[in-house]
Order: structure tokens, then C-alpha cells, then sequence
């Protein structure tokens, strides 16, 4: 009765869930990269989610800091911001730090496993 885009985030369209072995090549990849962002007591603001959505148009993988000022928890801070961004994936929490990853739709850089 229910398909599987009935269990996606809302405004992600539907997208394959990562492997296990794809989610540890993005965490390597991911390592060596600063936050591009860091979201403090005003939560999640559409300033904000835009401003990762453009760093986007220049990366695939991405690093954001949630402070401790955040009004939610990283991780559920982490699925809203990927529910608010199309065709994102949250790839890891790692204390207060979200890596997130959105393959490019015109020219994808990263190969998956």
C-alpha cells in the first residue's frame, strides 16, 4: 500500500538511499573539509538554507556546525536541513558536525562505490 517515497524526507523527491560502503566513501572524502556553515541559536533560517544550497553549486560533500546555541538536536537538525535541501543525503553526524552530500545534476564529480 505504502511505496518507498512515502517513508522520504518531504522536498527531497525521491532518492535512493546510500549503501553502506558509499556513506564510508563520503565520510573519507568528507575528513579533510571545514564547515562551510554553522547554525546557531536562530535554528534552521531560510538565509541559512540558502547559503548551504549554494555551496552546493560548488562541492558535492559539505561539512555544517551546529553550535551549541541550536535551539534541536544535531541529528534531527541534520534530516530537517536534508528534508529542505533537494536530492540530499545526511551522511554522517560526528558530534555537532553534519556531513551532507548532493551529487551534482548536471556534471556529478564524485563516483560512487
Amino acid at each position: 500500500m505504502f511505496g518507498r517515497e512515502d517513508h522520504q524526507p518531504k522536498g527531497s523527491g525521491i532518492i535512493e538511499p546510500l549503501t553502506t560502503k558509499q556513506r564510508a566513501y563520503l565520510k573519507k572524502l568528507a575528513h579533510p573539509l571545514k564547515p562551510v556553515h554553522q547554525i546557531g541559536k536562530e535554528g534552521l533560517t531560510v538565509p541559512g538554507v540558502r547559503a548551504i544550497r549554494e555551496a552546493f553549486n560548488t562541492r558535492e560533500v559539505l561539512k555544517v556546525k551546529i553550535q551549541d546555541s541550536a535551539p534541536a538536536a544535531v541529528r534531527e537538525t541534520g534530516h530537517e536541513l536534508a528534508a529542505q535541501l533537494e536530492n540530499t543525503h545526511l551522511v554522517q553526524v560526528i558530534g555537532r558536525t553534519l556531513v551532507l552530500y548532493r551529487p551534482d545534476p548536471d556534471n556529478p564529480e564524485i563516483e560512487l562505490p
